[in-house]
């Protein structure tokens, strides 16, 4: 039989908690995406029609990376929300902060870090 003192998952309390931590993050992060989806949308308003044509190319090509760039921070933003959700449906199900490789309780202090992580620091390095 296992060690009675070794918890299979977190009380509903410790999981409320956690609720707390992934909510505010969740908002946080809608909030950066919505502001990075607007900046797309309203990107090329600078009015360089009359500079000369070599400058607005120059110009035309930074834009181009700039807006590469937010495109790759919007999508790396919908990632952590969907991770963010995710652990949310975790936190519902009552398996949230079990490592998916060892089953072991992922460490409180790894969770509040990385609060949609599903590995356990010792999985994690395992990986490399």
């Amino acid at each position: 039989m296992a060690n009675s003192n070794e918890k299979t998952r977190y009380s509903d309390a410790e999981l409320q908690e956690f609720k707390e931590i992934i909510l505010d993050k969740l908002r946080v992060a809608k909030e950066e995406l919505s502001a990075l989806t607007k900046s797309l949308n309203s990107s090329n308003g600078n009015g360089t029609d009359d500079t000369a044509g070599t400058f607005k190319t120059l110009e035309d090509g930074s834009a181009t990376l700039e807006k590469e760039q937010t495109n790759q921070l919007a999508a790396r933003q919908k990632k952590f929300i969907d991770n963010l959700e995710a652990a949310l449906v975790r936190i519902e199900n009552k398996t949230y902060g079990i490592c998916r490789e060892t089953g072991k309780l992922i460490q409180k202090e790894r969770l509040r870090a990385v609060p949609h992580t599903t590995l356990s620091m010792e999985a994690k390095l395992k990986q490399y």
